[in-house]
């Protein structure tokens, strides 16, 4: 018996495909252009940041409600705070700073080449791509596609099929305040986002899981095509000795509930002193007791994206529960609701090793609890795991905090609070290793999406013309002297 189809399914699978037809003649308008205009000048290139910055002020309420329908319900006020205000203020700063960025670097010139000049000039790659996750589709569109029109490219940008209603909006919004051959959106599936990832940009940025950024590495890896990967991993937050301890627990728990865990460097795991779980908990609990009130109705807490992934994080917990570990619900008396995809957050004291929720990035409300009997013990933990894309400290020795920072290797670092190195706009954001490749945010987007090219200008008053055919008496001397 063949099953009907809805009326919503057969236009999404109707846009996938038709976005997947004309895949290859929006990555040829954009691609034409690009050569035709190498260069836009500094005018140009603030004309395309102020529409931008236009267009998310002028829309950032529909914006922030496209969010919350495809989150079954998301904050407005965390989608007004963690995406629409990041995103205007990186554009603002491109917009302030982007004439220095632009300007070129002088270099040193060996002694033997003087009177010759050496600089770098900031050169824009072309026609670059832009995958973006449906955690953060806002931001993590936006962040990007500053870097890349500052530093003067066209660009295609590929939406998430998890937030369809703001995909649509935000194509809708690029395409009435861009040319087609300045900025494109694609909407559609994970076909199309393999197709996406087969063009042959000259840059392409992904965002998202490692599992799939290995894919788009081996993808671009066809054409030569450079990227940046925007993974994750476990990230985790540590606890020290001398830590202001209500105050450490509260930043952790915050930076845990934000989008409902669903945050690429949201704290992964706590590593605590030996014998404060209990202590945790209790501060936890309050915590969220305040921030969340009545956590069953509160609009300031979100659901998690879709069934699949609340169906992951449920089993989590049932994998947990059969294994012996002990759940502890941070909201008492509040129970999941499948319905609405709602999952209170919860801690994990006993975990072992070998369970998903420690093999795993957990993207939920699950925060496993690991005591450690001293601070060199923390760091073996870290360093014996994949290298994480953030890494939190709550200490107030300042040789302490130096340890960590000299003895571990993470994409970014926030000592005494979570996430907001990712707010620094003047400071790149990127992972290492199986948490990324590359970085972006600020000059370093500018320069991410650039070629460097290097200009070496000869001065009329030189001596190279001694350093040529026929080599006789005269040039075994000066290369000896060279050499010696």
């Amino acid at each position: 018996m063949n099953t009907p189809v809805s009326p919503d399914v057969a236009a999404a699978a109707a846009d996938s495909v038709a976005a997947a037809a004309t895949l290859g003649e929006r990555f040829a308008r954009l691609h034409a252009a690009s050569r035709a205009d190498p260069f836009p000048d500094l005018a140009a290139r603030d004309r395309r940041l102020a529409r931008l910055e236009t267009l998310l002020a002028d829309h950032a309420e529909a914006l922030a409600d496209a969010v919350s329908r495809d989150f079954g319900h998301r904050s407005p006020a965390e989608t007004r705070l963690a995406e629409l205000f990041p995103s205007r203020e990186a554009i603002r700063q491109a917009r302030r700073e982007l004439r220095g960025w632009l300007r070129p670097q002088s270099r040193s010139t060996s002694f033997w080449f003087l009177p010759g000049r050496s600089e770098v000039r900031w050169q824009p790659l072309g026609a670059v791509g832009i995958i973006v996750p449906w955690n953060y589709p806002i931001f993590l569109a936006v962040g990007p596609l500053v870097g890349a029109l500052a530093a003067g490219n066209r660009a295609l940008v590929k939406m998430s099929e998890f937030t369809p209603a703001t995909a649509r909006l935000f194509a809708e919004l690029i395409a009435k305040n861009f040319a087609d051959d300045e900025v494109a959106v694609v909407e559609g599936d994970a076909s199309v986002a393999q197709e996406f990832s087969q063009l042959p940009f000259d840059h392409l940025l992904f965002t998202g899981a490692t599992s799939v950024g290995r894919l788009v590495m081996r993808a671009a890896a066809a054409n030569l095509t450079p990227v940046t990967l925007e993974l994750g991993g476990k990230s985790p937050a540590i606890i020290g000795p001398e830590a202001n301890f209500a105050r450490a627990v509260e930043r952790i728990v915050v930076g845990k509930c934000l989008n409902a865990g669903q945050t690429c460097i949201a704290p992964d795991y706590v590593l605590l002193p030996q014998g404060r779980e209990q202590e945790f908990v209790e501060a936890a609990r309050q915590v969220v007791a305040r921030c969340y009130p009545d956590l069953a109705t509160t609009p300031d807490y979100s659901s998690i994206i879709n069934e699949r992934h609340y169906a992951r994080l449920t089993g989590y917990l049932d994998e947990a529960l059969v294994q012996g570990v002990e759940v502890v619900p941070l909201a008492p008396g509040v129970a999941a609701d499948p319905a609405r995809r709602r999952l209170p957050p919860v801690l994990l004291l006993k975990v072992a090793d070998s369970m998903r929720v420690m093999q795993d990035e957990i993207f939920g409300p699950i925060l496993p609890l690991i005591p450690y009997r001293d601070f060199d013990e923390a760091i073996a933990f870290v360093n014996a795991r994949p290298r994480p894309l953030a890494l939190y400290l709550f200490d107030a020795e300042g040789a302490r905090v130096e340890r960590l920072l000299e003895r571990t290797v993470a994409g970014g670092v926030t000592i005494n609070d979570t996430l907001l190195h990712i707010a620094q706009d003047d400071l790149p954001f990127g992972g290492v290793g199986p948490s990324g490749i590359g970085a972006y945010h600020g000059r370093a987007g500018f320069e991410t999406f650039s070629h460097r090219k290097s200009v070496f200008r000869q001065s009329g008053v030189n001596g190279v013309g001694l350093f040529k055919p026929p080599y006789g008496r005269l040039f075994e001397r000066l290369l000896a002297f060279l050499m010696r």
